[in-house]
């Protein structure tokens, strides 16, 4: 792991959040793998993430990113399945076991996966609180949120707290461009039209999300000139947020052209910026070649959280 891929948790959650004498009883964190946190996320303390699979050629191949690249290279059809409801209650009843009282589980957007709704199918059988949140947003903008919800568990907060700073999310930019909007076609992401369209004309659109779903924004002519926005658009965001930002960048077989971009972002980021590799659950329906950055502002701000603490 490079020095940019190492944690960017909120720094300032233990020094807001201890002082005031929280209760520190036991929360387990759930996510799943569209989360796209780095590796060292998966050996936190009380924290499970849902591996999302997905299916190539009517086999299914859970995470595995050698099965997707061949998929890819080979014109196989591949598609992904939300986790079954059991996968969660196994992650729930683990946690509870393990001596957890509650539960926060944290999820990619459900206009884009049906993976929120098997969540809280699987908190309705249990009588201890889980909390189900959907972020509304995917990738980085949602490992973001994980990552500061850890650090606030971590720190003392109760589970009420931990929604809300789940539910900053929101808050959380996500702009990509990719080679080509063939995947996101066959995936159902993006019209048939729009697909043809963007062949034709060779656009190489800017995506992002929109009240949880994928919207084109832009429609550069060439994916240079679409990688290029992408920087402009996160150095739009960073400028114009109210405090500090953390920035992440996010690829799928552009690893190079991803450190270019972090470099260059790096100054407007109040953490090291977050190089990853996207997981197979989002690099299936994006394809070879994508490029993605994460504007997180440090917001909200400590008091705005802590100005109207739960009741106790």
């Amino acid at each position: 792991m490079t020095e940019r891929q190492k944690s960017s948790r909120a720094g300032w959650l233990p020094k807001w959040l201890a002082p005031r004498g929280l209760s520190r009883t036991r929360i387990g964190v759930v996510s799943d793998s569209a989360s796209c946190l780095p590796e060292a996320f998966a050996r936190h303390a009380d924290f499970i993430q849902v591996p999302i699979p997905i299916i190539v050629d009517n086999h299914v191949q859970g995470e595995d990113l050698q099965a997707l690249m061949m998929g890819l290279a080979m014109g196989k059809a591949v598609k992904t399945s939300r986790p079954a409801p059991g996968e969660f209650e196994r992650a729930y009843r683990q946690l509870l076991e393990a001596g957890c009282e509650s539960v926060i589980s944290i999820h990619m957007s459900g206009a884009l996966s049906g993976t929120v709704d098997a969540a809280r199918l699987a908190a309705r059988g249990f009588d201890a609180p889980i909390a189900v949140v959907d972020t509304r947003t995917v990738c980085l903008p949602q490992g973001f949120a994980v990552a500061d919800v850890l650090a606030a568990r971590d720190a003392g907060a109760p589970l009420e707290m931990l929604e809300q700073i789940a539910g900053t999310a929101t808050a959380n930019s996500v702009y990509f461009a990719v080679p080509s909007l063939e995947q996101l076609r066959r995936g159902g992401r993006i019209s048939a039209l729009s697909s043809v369209l963007g062949s034709l004309l060779n656009f190489k659109p800017i995506l992002g999300i929109a009240d949880g779903a994928i919207a084109a924004l832009e429609k550069p002519r060439s994916f240079a000139r679409a990688t290029a926005r992408l920087v402009s658009l996160a150095l739009r965001d960073a400028r114009g947020a109210k405090g500090e930002v953390r920035l992440g960048v996010m690829h799928f077989g552009a690893e190079e052209l991803a450190e270019e971009i972090a470099t260059e972002l790096a100054p407007f980021s109040a953490a090291p910026v977050v190089v990853e590799s996207l997981p197979a659950v989002l690099a299936a329906h994006t394809g070879m070649g994508v490029i993605a950055v994460c504007v997180a502002p440090l917001n909200p701000q400590p008091e705005s959280i802590l100005d109207n603490p739960p009741a106790p």
